[in-house]
């Protein structure tokens, strides 16, 4: 069976008339004979939306219950037993109600289409999934109903339904949007101006990148590979030099001018790994592409101007941004600069732009530094006149052999000079060399002439094979010299990376680190504060000023700390290495940055979760003894109403309850506050249990409810008096909270070492062993504890009362069912005193 077709219309706002569009859209397919029904449309009351109706066969909806409503949902079942050519779906996004067969529409419109059977269905920009942070951030609405975007872009048409705000704002004054009563809301609201704009502009990008999508896929089935004046992007290629940034921001202003121009910085990598360009620079090059709102692009290749062209059509890019080269003219005529190949493979499908810069010709890129240790130079040097010498005696001795073979023989020799010592002591051998086969081997003998003009181009092609096979050797040996190094420097790199995953202190361990590299008596990550510098991390020793001095080194790390070297000079061939040094320990400022800023936003979290907790319970815990007291208050005032002696003495005492209820809350949340801010200071003093107990007992609305014990020698303890007659009697209510009528709370002591525990037991529903701690938290109830019965604070204030006078409360199961509260006091084996 052919799967049916998919078309969508898609909506920039609420009320530009999609849904309008589709029924059209379905009645002109009806007039040309296409079977049409209608699966499902809203009208939302709207008069011009029910008129496109008529004519259209309607098939009618599936009621279905739901908390008692009965909810009407398409009829997916009923539709495709009609088997229509098209159907009209209104609202993709829209959420099925519970007890139908698929969660949303679009599962229902998917199996539309599997029966073979075209759909014509309707979404608004912000019901889709990836645009719904972006329509929040607008619109200040959640949209709850959304739609994967996969499901959209699958469509085999999108349309878009477009309207301008102004004229969105026109119909919706006069009443063809929202009834009446709710016009001047809308507008002032979801449908202002600029909430329009921002959304018209959301579905108009959404939809040229879904174009953009489908272009690059006609293209590659096409095998199109030229580029097409479509989007404007512009392709900057980098060598990592400073004129960098230049050329990015010239590239920028190009893009801009185009119509939702693309801004792409490449740098062409060596497939070798080699570069002249350091670490850091392009990691500046890539943070200016993206301040500028474009993208960075590494692609490796040896060819980079062939890689930036590949490149530039890949992505169909009509531009190119390469900068005016550096080197010097005499060098394009022996091999055509980058720039210059860039200009000639361009075609005439891409414009090349050449940007002039502050370094364009001024001066010769650096030369490469020596490849080759001094001590091997000056091993060459002496070869080059000891062994062509050696050689001539050698073949005096021998008689002389024919011309070419003492010139190979000489060749030879240079060739060994030149894998000792390199470049010039090979040039010098050689033309030593020339001179001894001239003087001694070529006829006229004892002189510098030659009589055969043969022997005067062997001796020609002598040295000039001789400068080339050092030239060879020497730019091997510069190469390999930069592969060690470079080796050398990913390999300390990664031991360092390595290293620092696993240490606690990432910085000590990267300074250590650092002064071994570099052969540094004392590195330092220095912070700058004010006029002044503090260190952050250092090994060796440093003084008052750590930036002060001479044989310093200093390395930026970021805009406020520096990399402090003492020792020896940083070679300049190292320089690339100490970058990366300091580049990591930036990484390392970072990430405490980051940590630092979580734990503050968790702080932060916390106690917002707090202060909301507090408002929530206080809000309702005051409110309700205040209006005891306030309806009490208000029968004995009234009236109306005589009351006995007896009703009076209740109601007095509902106002006494509710006002001690009342004291008690406040009295809580203002220790909870001192506890918080660390303004409660204890006194602890020797303390009878016996009398502390006896008191708190007493005190209790029920005190016949608490049967308490003491052990020989568990009754003299060190405690705060004041508090622990809090800790108590917050522990004694909350277990008469939870203890059932049939027994009562026990209360007994008993001693294990120098500690006096005092237990608390109730046989209540218990606590699960994963919230034994999470019954001590501010703000918490654990169960079904019924809202009013106090705020969640009566523990949390008896541990930090215990902690407050070096005692500790814990809770613990009871066996057979119930918790045990234990406060572990030190015991005090003296004769008491009591004040």
């Amino acid at each position: 069976m052919t799967r049916g077709v998919l078309r969508i219309y898609l909506g920039a706002a609420p009320g530009v008339g999609k849904t309008v569009a589709m029924l059209g859209e379905g009645r002109r397919r009806l007039d040309r004979g296409t079977d049409v029904v209608v699966g499902y449309v809203d009208t939302h009351g709207r008069p011009h939306t029910a008129a496109a109706l008529d004519g259209l066969e309607v098939v009618p909806c599936r009621s279905i219950e739901h908390r008692g409503t009965a909810f009407e949902e398409m009829d997916t079942a009923a539709i495709i037993a009609r088997r229509p050519q098209v159907a009209l779906v209104d609202e993709l996004a829209h959420t099925n109600v519970p007890g139908s067969t698929h969660d949303k529409r679009w599962q229902d419109v998917h199996d539309l289409l599997a029966a073979g059977i075209d759909v014509i269905s309707t979404v608004n920009i912000q019901h889709l999934e990836s645009l719904n942070d972006a329509t929040l951030s607008i619109t200040g609405v959640v949209q709850r109903e959304t739609v994967p975007d996969a499901v959209v872009r699958a469509a085999d048409q999108i349309e878009l339904v477009d309207m301008s705000p102004e004229a969105l704002r026109r119909r919706m004054a006069h009443g063809n949007v929202y009834a009446a009563q709710k016009v001047d809301a809308a507008l002032a609201n979801y449908f202002r101006l600029g909430n329009l704009s921002a959304l018209r502009e959301l579905a108009l990008l959404w939809l040229a990148d879904r174009v953009e999508e489908n272009l690059d896929r006609y293209r590659s089935d096409h095998s199109i590979t030229g580029t097409w004046p479509t989007r404007t992007r512009v392709v900057v290629a980098l060598s990592g030099g400073p004129e960098g940034a230049t050329l990015l921001r010239r590239a920028a202003r190009l893009a801009l001018a185009g119509n939702a121009g693309e801004l792409h910085a490449v740098y062409v990598a060596r497939a070798d790994g080699l570069t002249d360009s350091s670490g850091a620079q392009i990691d500046r090059l890539r943070r200016l592409t993206a301040d500028l709102g474009g993208t960075f692009h590494t692609v490796g290749g040896n060819d980079a101007a062939a890689a930036v062209l590949d490149y530039a059509r890949a992505v169909n890019a009509q531009h190119v941004i390469i900068g005016l080269g550096r080197s010097p003219r005499w060098r394009s005529m022996l091999r055509p600069s980058t720039g210059e190949r860039i200009i000639a493979g361009s075609g005439e499908d891409i414009d090349v732009h050449v940007v002039t810069h502050e370094l364009a010709r001024s001066t010769p890129p650096p030369r490469p530094g020596a490849a080759l240790p001094g001590r091997r130079v000056a091993q060459g040097a002496v070869l080059a006149v000891v062994m062509p010498c050696l050689l001539t005696l050698g073949l005096q001795q021998l008689g002389r052999p024919s011309l070419p073979v003492i010139v190979q023989l000489y060749l030879l020799v240079t060739v060994l000079i030149a894998l000792v010592g390199g470049l010039w002591p090979a040039i010098a051998a050689g033309v030593i060399s020339s001179l001894l086969i001239n003087w001694y081997f070529t006829s006229p003998l004892g002189t510098l002439t030659i009589a055969d003009g043969e022997n005067a181009f062997a001796l020609l092609l002598f040295v000039a094979v001789g400068a080339v096979v050092s030239a060879v050797v020497h730019r091997s040996a510069r190469r390999a010299a930069a592969v060690t190094a470079s080796a050398h420097e990913v390999r300390a790199l990664a031991e360092l990376s390595h290293s620092m995953l696993s240490s606690t202190d990432q910085l000590a361990l990267l300074v250590d680190r650092a002064a071994e590299m570099f052969g540094q008596t004392s590195v330092a990550v220095v912070c700058r504060v004010g006029d002044e510098h503090e260190l952050v991390a250092a090994t060796g020793e440093f003084p008052a000023d750590p930036v002060a001095g001479a044989s310093r080194t200093i390395e930026r790390v970021d805009d406020d700390h520096h990399l402090v070297l003492v020792g020896p000079p940083v070679p300049a061939d190292r320089q690339r290495l100490l970058s990366a040094y300091a580049a990591h320990a930036a990484a390392v400022l970072n990430r405490r940055r980051l940590q630092r800023l979580a734990e503050s936003a968790e702080g932060l979290e916390r106690d917002n979760r707090a202060r909301t907790a507090l408002l929530s319970a206080v809000s309702h815990d005051l409110r309700t003894p205040l209006a005891g007291i306030k309806a009490a208050v208000g029968s004995l005032r009234s009236t109306e109403v005589t009351f006995d002696p007896s009703d009076e003495a209740e109601l007095l005492e509902a106002i006494e309850q509710s006002a001690d209820r009342l004291d008690a809350l406040i009295d809580n949340l203002l220790a909870m506050s001192r506890l918080q801010v660390g303004g409660l200071v204890a006194d602890p003093r020797p303390v009878d249990l016996a009398e502390v107990i006896e008191s708190e007992v007493r005190a209790l609305p029920e005190p016949s409810r608490v049967e308490w014990t003491l052990g020989p020698d568990a009754r003299r303890v060190v405690a705060d008096p004041g508090l622990l007659d809090r800790v108590l009697g917050n522990v004694l209510e909350n277990a008469l909270r939870f203890q059932p009528a049939a027994g009562p709370v026990r209360v007994s002591t008993g001693r294990i070492g120098d500690r006096v525990l005092l237990r608390v037991v109730d046989q209540g529903p218990g606590v699960p062993a994963a919230a034994m701690e999470t019954i001590f938290r501010p703000f918490q109830r654990y169960g079904d504890t019924p809202s009013g019965d106090g705020v969640g604070l009566g523990l949390a204030v008896a541990r930090g009362f215990a902690e407050a006078m070096g005692a500790t409360l814990a809770a613990e199961d009871t066996p057979g069912g119930g918790v045990t509260m234990v406060v572990s006091l030190q015991a005090h084996d003296g004769r008491p005193t009591y004040e």
